[in-house]
């Protein structure tokens, strides 16, 4: 096959009806009552596509997890539980509230965490899960929330990469006390940078709003809490809108490119692609393939084997255990996270950008193939 145009990694779909609603919000979008008319309108419009009670936008998913924790209280001493694999945002959070976090591995199937997975390092001292949505993947939501209410126990659900997945019918963003998600510029709905958080709990919801913004009342400045700057743009809640209006047609850009990965790599048993099945609809803000041991084809070799080929690819995410970030945890490691290490080392994800075309996918489908047939 020819080589088409320049593949990217990843990029969003943003335009005209994105423009012009920026542009109001540049023009007319600085004063009462308009200053926050797009925070606020996004804020409502998601959270009910979500089934949520309310809505918070944040400056980035970090931020909204950062809040949620700090919502409910988590302090030094406390341990939060999160999965070996996920980006080092899902977890930051713990480190900015002091406490201490417990790295529990993922299910083998999902590559989210598991009743069993969780239930192995929950201590006395347990006081919040953070459960991520990896891939569009997403855990057996059933068995984990109905364990964690068993112990009294909060689950914070990221959905950073999960927008448009649904278990049992139910969206991603539904489960847990609270549900975070990223609009980075790499996300399916973007707003270059932003998150969100929503809830259902109108408690947690008044808690974070209050600590959003510097620990006061709106309007005033009497603070009775030194708090946090986690306050929006209204320009980028207005990209955020703006996508939002188009938001099933980005959903099924998003489907359709994972789709066509499916078709091309077909139920191959040498590789595992995110789960879709009768339970889950995968989202799919990106597609990840994980090469079985057998094959002996790792990470390295499949990423420097495409980039030959002008292909970009990344990594499966490392556990974070095994970075120079969480030297000092002792809570991780292979041996007792042994999934979470075998992903990373026989995984990658593939090019997920919004601009990706049928014959892109195609030769990137091509190109994997290839490097398989050179190992089997």
């Amino acid at each position: 096959m020819n080589k088409t145009s320049t593949i990217h990694m990843a990029g969003p779909d943003v335009g005209s009806l994105e423009a012009s609603i920026v542009a109001d919000a540049m023009i007319n979008g600085w004063y009462a009552p308009d200053a926050y008319k797009y925070v606020e309108l996004f804020e409502s419009e998601f959270a009910a596509y979500h089934d949520r009670a309310f809505g918070l936008m944040t400056p980035n998913c970090t931020t909204a997890i950062h809040l949620a924790l700090a919502g409910l209280g988590i302090g030094p001493d406390d341990e939060v539980i999160a999965p070996e694999s996920t980006w080092v945002g899902s977890t930051a959070g713990i480190m900015h509230t002091r406490a201490n976090t417990v790295f529990a591995d993922i299910d083998h199937i999902t590559w989210c965490l598991s009743r069993d997975t969780v239930s192995s390092v929950v201590t006395p001292r347990t006081r919040a899960v953070i459960a991520v949505d990896l891939y569009g993947n997403m855990p057996r939501w059933n068995e984990l929330q109905s364990y964690a209410d068993e112990l009294g126990i909060p689950i914070i659900e990221d959905a950073a990469e999960a927008l448009g997945s649904q278990y049992r019918g139910v969206r991603a963003g539904k489960y847990g006390v609270a549900s975070v998600f990223s609009f980075h510029r790499t996300k399916t709905l973007t707003t270059g940078e932003g998150g969100m958080l929503l809830t259902d709990d109108a408690d947690l919801y008044s808690r974070c709003k209050f600590l959003r913004d510097h620990g006061r009342e709106p309007g005033s400045y009497f603070n009775t809490e030194v708090a946090y700057k986690y306050m929006p743009s209204n320009i980028l809640a207005a990209i955020g809108h703006g996508q939002f209006l188009r938001i099933e047609e980005l959903l099924n850009k998003k489907r359709e490119i994972f789709l066509r990965f499916r078709a091309n790599l077909g139920e191959n048993p040498r590789m595992q692609l995110n789960e879709e099945n009768d339970e889950i609809k995968n989202g799919a803000w990106a597609t990840a393939v994980v090469f079985s041991p057998e094959t002996n084809v790792t990470r390295d070799i499949v990423i420097a084997a495409l980039s030959e080929r002008g292909i970009p690819l990344r990594p499966f995410f490392y556990p974070l255990s095994s970075l120079p970030a969480y030297s000092g945890n002792n809570t991780g490691g292979r041996a007792r996270n042994p999934v979470a290490y075998e992903k990373s080392e026989y995984g990658i994800h593939l090019p997920c950008s919004m601009n990706l075309t049928l014959d892109q996918i195609d030769e990137i489908s091509e190109a994997l193939l290839e490097v398989l047939s050179k190992y089997s």
